[in-house]
């Protein structure tokens, strides 16, 4: 499992506490440089436990083709090419309306097949708040776009838990993400982060966080219009069609040993984790060791995110029975053969149950 960080965007999303920076002359070329190095000095730990590629941001589909196909090809050399069990890019709607059909058959010849694409709504004046580059129609446009090229593994994400997004704006955008037929769809809630806009705008009170009633209410349309239109709810923000689950993410949710190559990526050896720093010129790794506590702690809680849930014995071995015991009267967990997982009605609440059992 390999993920390459891309940390540049054109602007800055009113929400988004990720490291990027503003693409400016020579930044492309200097990052690839540094990028490529950083793949010839890690090789060794990349050892395609599960063969996936996933290029996240920022916003990678602002990279252009020359510095991707470098990447690649250094991949390649090191002996970590393609082609993929899955290949993922994300992108931005304004980027493929704007670089046209011949960018994502680009894509598609380099070995791209999966798409993941951050529409985030459909409603043109929550998108103009978001501080997003493109509107509901350039976000159809870009489907349109992304289907005419052959992608036939396609991902949508949506937010939200808004104080400002009422219920008949989020049905209609949910009901248009699943009339528009994606494989895969996920759905964030609105969380205020760091040091960006919206955090500011909630010190300066011109933003007030949805209260929580308000954001289980929306999770709830949500899981009754995805399972209404047949597909899987298979981890707490994630929704596919059968058999289009992520596999880069599954990996993750499993604890599955990955490289994080780039500003500010992040690494899990099984007992280490490492991140770089998020600077573009020099940045630097930390590595930590993981304690036994830390292990368990991240167990439960990657597992239970999921549908399939945690297998019995590690839960039995690490939490206490009567907790255990407890959950499953009150409906928080539910027990299938040797395995326990928190049920859908009570996944907006998980974190609290995995507490609990911690």
């Amino acid at each position: 499992m390999i993920y390459i960080h891309v940390p540049f965007c054109k602007s800055f999303c009113t929400y988004c506490d990720f490291y990027s920076e503003i693409p400016g002359e020579g930044l492309y070329d200097a990052y690839t440089a540094q990028l490529c190095q950083e793949i010839r000095n890690r090789a060794a730990e990349m050892d395609d436990n599960l063969k996936t590629l996933y290029f996240g941001g920022g916003t990678p589909s602002v990279l252009p083709l020359s510095n991707l196909t470098r990447i690649l090809l250094t991949l390649e050399e090191c002996g970590h090419g393609g082609p993929y069990t899955e290949f993922t890019m994300e992108c931005n709607p304004e980027d493929l309306v704007e670089k046209g059909l011949p960018y994502l058959e680009s894509l598609r010849a380099l070995g791209v097949n999966r798409m993941s694409m951050g529409v985030q709504s459909f409603d043109d004046t929550l998108l103009i708040w978001m501080a997003r580059r493109h509107n509901a129609d350039g976000a159809r446009e870009a489907f349109r776009l992304v289907r005419q090229a052959g992608f036939e593994n396609v991902s949508i994400d949506l937010i939200f838990g808004l104080s400002n997004l009422s219920d008949a704006v989020w049905e209609a955008t949910v009901d248009e993400a699943i009339a528009l037929g994606p494989e895969h769809i996920s759905c964030y809630q609105l969380t205020v982060e760091g040091d960006n806009v919206l955090a500011q705008r909630l010190e300066n009170g011109e933003y007030e966080e949805a209260p929580e009633e308000l954001c289980r209410h929306q999770y709830d349309i949500l899981c009754s219009k995805m399972a209404a239109a047949g597909y899987v709810h298979y981890e707490i923000s994630n929704f596919a069609k059968p058999g289009f689950e992520a596999v880069h993410n599954g990996g993750y949710w499993q604890r599955r040993p990955y490289v994080g190559l780039g500003p500010s990526a992040h690494s899990f050896s099984g007992r280490n984790r490492s991140w770089n720093s998020p600077e573009l010129k020099g940045y630097t790794r930390t590595t930590e060791s993981l304690s036994v506590e830390d292990e368990k702690v991240e167990t439960l809680m990657l597992a239970l995110r999921t549908a399939r849930g945690i297998d019995g014995e590690f839960l039995q071995a690490n939490c206490r029975e009567e907790d255990i015991q407890r959950l499953l009267r009150e409906g928080a967990l539910a027990k299938t053969g040797r395995r326990y997982r928190i049920p859908e009605d009570h996944f907006f609440v998980s974190d609290e149950i995995i507490r609990e059992l911690a």
